[in-house]
C-alpha cells in the first residue's frame, strides 16, 4: 500500500499523512459477519475505569474474524480486501466452496481471486494455515496459536511476522517481532506470510483531533496535578518530582520497574526480548 501526504492548507494538515486505500476492493462490510460494538470507554463490568484516557471516538462495527482457521480441507476464494476500523491490518473476505463466508487477516501477497486453505494438507503459501510442525524452518508466520485450539493470539498487527527458527521435539522455536524467542507446541496453527498494510507504522496523525476520533482522550502530566491527585503534583512553579524515582498515580514505581508476575508460560521463553 502507499501513503499520501496532505498539502499544508492548515496547521493540522501540515505533516499529516494517510492511506491511499489502493488495496481496498470493497467499501461496505459483509452484513452477516458484522455485529454491533458498544463503547466501554475503558470501564469494566462494574463501571470502574481500568484503562485510562479512553472514550469518545467514531462509532464502529465489529467484524467477526476467523482467527482459528479451523475449516480444514475446504478451499476458499478471496472475494475482497476490506478496511477494518478495529485493527491496523486489512482483512480478506473468503468465499468457501461450501458456501460459507469468513474474514481472515490479509497477508502480503494475497489478492482477490487467490485460493486459500487451512489444515495439514495446505500448501506453503501466503494466507494458508497449517500446524507449525509441518512448516519449513526459516518461514515467516502470523496469527499464531499459543494454546492449541484457542485460535491465533499473537502476531496479528499490520506488518508483523514471526520467524520459525527451529524444531525441538514436539515444540518449535519462534522469534517473535519483539525479538523474544519462545517455544510453541508444533500442533499449534499459524498462517503463512507477513501481515499486510506494512506502511501503517509510517502514518502521521498530524493533529490531536484525529487522535480523539480514534477513541483516545487527553493525558495529563502528574507534575501538573495537585499532591492529592498524583505523587508528582504540588510545589510552587515547575518542580522536580521530589522522590527517589517516578511513581504512578497510585504511588507504585514506574519507568523501568518490573511488574510482570511469573506465569506458567515463562518456561517456554528461551530468550527474553531485553
Amino acid at each position: 500500500m502507499a501513503i499520501k501526504v496532505f498539502r499544508p492548507t492548515s496547521p493540522g494538515r501540515r505533516g499529516m499523512s494517510g492511506y491511499t486505500f489502493d488495496e481496498i476492493t470493497k467499501e461496505e462490510p459483509e452484513k452477516s459477519l458484522v455485529v454491533p460494538k458498544k463503547s466501554k470507554a475503558g470501564r469494566n463490568f462494574r463501571g470502574k475505569i481500568t484503562v485510562r484516557h479512553r472514550g469518545g471516538g467514531v462509532k464502529r462495527q465489529l467484524r467477526i474474524i476467523d482467527f482459528k482457521r479451523d475449516k480444514f480441507g475446504v478451499p476458499g476464494r478471496v472475494a475482497a480486501i476490506e478496511y477494518d476500523p478495529n485493527r491496523s491490518a486489512r482483512i480478506a473476505l473468503i468465499h468457501y466452496a461450501d458456501g460459507e463466508k469468513r474474514y481472515i487477516l490479509a497477508p502480503i501477497g494475497l489478492n482477490v481471486g487467490d485460493t486459500v486453505m487451512s489444515g495439514p494438507n495446505a500448501e506453503i503459501k501466503p494466507g494458508n494455515a497449517l500446524p507449525m510442525r509441518l512448516m519449513p524452518v526459516g518461514i515467516e508466520v502470523h496469527n499464531i496459536e499459543i494454546t492449541k485450539g484457542r485460535g491465533g493470539q499473537a502476531v496479528r498487527s499490520a506488518g508483523a511476522a514471526a520467524q520459525l527458527m527451529g524444531k525441538e521435539g514436539d515444540y518449535v522455536l519462534l522469534r517473535m517481532p519483539s525479538g523474544e524467542i519462545r517455544r510453541v507446541h508444533g500442533d499449534c496453527m499459524a498462517t503463512v506470510g507477513r501481515v499486510g498494510n506494512v506502511d501503517h507504522q509510517n502514518i502521521s496523525l498530524g493533529k490531536a483531533g484525529r487522535r480523539r476520533l480514534m477513541g483516545w482522550r487527553p493525558a495529563v502530566r502528574g507534575s501538573a496535578m495537585t499532591p492529592r491527585d498524583h505523587p508528582h503534583g504540588g510545589g510552587e512553579g515547575r518542580c522536580p518530582i521530589g522522590m527517589p524515582g517516578p511513581k504512578s498515580p497510585w504511588g507504585k514505581p514506574t519507568l523501568g520497574y518490573k511488574t510482570r508476575k511469573p506465569k506458567p508460560s515463562d518456561r517456554l521463553i528461551v530468550k527474553r526480548r531485553k
